[in-house]
């Protein structure tokens, strides 16, 4: 298990601990939009071109923080808002995800089954379609 630092100091580094991945946990924080867009404008990108064929699992954290009142007041003072599972669900269709999960490291709700899936994808990787060749003889 590697956790990779986001920070853009180690852009460069950082792929060179993708090599036989088995499956990337793709996070974000749910009280975080900026978080969210990332997946899609930089973490997903970089993990499919070095490791296309590779599984990912999308998870939402933080996930106590998404019902606390405090940190959703303050989203609002910005005009945002906490992730909801659908927006995640959606963002985990258009990324090719097998799977999206939310969690909370603090409360410890849906933290054993993120790893639980992580093992289950590892252990019985989604089947890759391939595409069928027409030779005309």
């Amino acid at each position: 298990l590697w956790d990779t630092a986001g920070q853009e100091d180690y852009d460069r580094l950082r792929p060179l601990s993708y090599p036989q991945t088995d499956c990337f946990l793709l996070c974000f924080s749910l009280v975080n939009p900026a978080s969210f867009e990332n997946i899609r404008a930089k973490w997903y990108p970089e993990v499919s071109h070095h490791c296309p064929n590779t599984s990912v699992i999308l998870v939402g954290t933080k996930l106590d923080l998404r019902g606390d009142q405090a940190t959703v007041d303050k989203l609002r003072e910005k005009r945002l808002a906490p992730i909801s599972t659908a927006q995640g669900n959606q963002m985990a269709r258009q990324i090719k995800a097998i799977k999206y999960m939310e969690c909370s490291a603090l409360s410890q709700v849906g933290l054993k089954q993120v790893f639980d899936e992580a093992i289950r994808a590892v252990l019985y990787p989604p089947q890759v379609k391939t595409k069928k060749i027409c030779s005309i003889l």
